[in-house]
């Protein structure tokens, strides 16, 4: 097919892309009858279609981002992150709350719903990445190059916070990790998570003081309920217990899973149950095995990427979004208190799919590179070195 000429990079990617989408699109139709009935007069259609469109839309994000050569993502990580942090603050003072939780903007005229943290999470990663790059002549330095990455990580984290704090969690983990395959400081490291810490404490301790506590008490019932095993206080989880235990070996086939019924959110937190009562155990390795195999390809990308910037952005979209996986499944299968974190590429939702299709379309891009590469060492230079280089001629 003429289609597949022009997709570029890992195509073992492209393939894990394909049958998480497949399993998304199966697993979130059966999971929306009850949703249907109640918002959509029984058109268990509806759901479908709309999360045909906005998985569609994902993938076409992708293939758009892997198209653009991975450099020019350096110099969008400049703009991105300023633009981020305005909407972090516009989310957090003025967005649609749900759940005590200001997470959402409602876009004027289409009256959709944007994650602002979805955006500034591979904002973030992308500027981290840059900077890592650009300074790694003096990475040991305080002052000119940990001080600079560190800002916008304590910035952004501490913005996406008061309403997500396991996506706070993650994107700050995911920082530390690249902050040390980037050469920085151990110490300095340790004293970023200190400050980090400090400030998570700080927050918990203003937010006691205060009538309205926001997400604190729901953080802290999660956290008593998983601790303690109280059935009634882990209704999500005792449920999505029942749907892994029941489905066996081989599942119950797509389609006649029964805890959708009594499962909260079994479309997103908790679509990896479903799909295990559905599918059955196979079901849950294949979608583990995704996952493990997206990790592989992005190390080997990482190890082969022609510059350094692009070996940084890979590990960072790579990591998060397999952490994020991994985060979710165990959620699911009670080893984690319930956090709130979909699915990559397979959890029902508009900004999540999209911005994680963004992501895996940077790794591609990375990867079509590692294709072109050339025995010179002078010719294999980083072209993001060479922007900056050209940069500070200008300046």
């Amino acid at each position: 097919m003429k289609i597949f000429n022009h997709i570029k990079g890992d195509k073992v990617i492209w393939t894990v892309v394909l049958i998480l989408s497949i399993f998304s699109l199966l697993a979130v139709y059966s999971s929306t009858g009850t949703l249907a009935y109640r918002y959509q007069n029984g058109n268990t259609e509806y759901y479908l279609i709309k999360h045909f469109i906005i998985l569609l839309f994902g993938l076409g994000l992708m293939y758009a981002a892997h198209l653009i050569k991975y450099t020019y993502y350096s110099r969008l990580s400049q703009l991105s992150i300023f633009v981020a942090i305005p909407l972090l603050l516009l989310t957090l003072f003025s967005g649609t709350n749900v759940n005590e939780a200001s997470r959402w903007l409602t876009l004027p005229v289409i009256n959709l719903t944007f994650q602002s943290s979805d955006f500034a999470k591979l904002a973030l990663i992308l500027y981290v990445a840059r900077l890592l790059s650009k300074k790694q002549d003096q990475i040991k330095d305080f002052k000119s190059a940990f001080a600079p990455i560190m800002l916008p990580i304590i910035l952004v984290c501490s913005l996406i916070l008061p309403a997500n704090f396991s996506t706070s969690a993650v994107l700050f983990a995911t920082c530390m990790v690249m902050l040390f395959i980037g050469r920085i400081n151990i110490k300095y490291i340790l004293s970023l998570i200190g400050i980090g810490v400090l400030l998570l404490g700080l927050f918990i301790g203003i937010l006691m003081n205060m009538p309205n506590q926001g997400r604190l008490g729901t953080w802290k019932n999660r956290v008593e309920n998983f601790i303690s095993g109280d059935k009634e206080g882990n209704y999500q989880v005792e449920q999505a217990k029942i749907a892994i235990s029941t489905g066996g070996i081989v599942g119950k086939f797509p389609g006649n899973s029964t805890q959708r019924n009594f499962l909260p959110h079994p479309y997103s937190d908790f679509i990896f149950a479903i799909i295990i009562e559905e599918y059955g155990l196979i079901g849950g390795i294949i979608i583990v095995l995704m996952y493990l195999i997206l990790l592989f390809r992005g190390v080997r990308i990482v190890t082969r990427a022609p510059g350094s910037f692009g070996a940084f952005v890979t590990f960072g979209c790579c990591f998060s979004l397999v952490f994020q996986a991994f985060i979710n499944i165990a959620v699911a299968v009670n080893l984690l208190p319930v956090t709130g974190q979909p699915l990559p590429m397979v959890s029902m939702g508009g900004t999540s799919i999209w911005f994680t299709g963004i992501a895996i379309g940077i790794m591609l891009s990375v990867s079509k590179e590692t294709g072109k590469e050339n025995s010179s060492s002078d010719i294999e230079k980083d072209n993001i070195e060479a922007e900056i280089l050209n940069e500070k001629h200008a300046e």
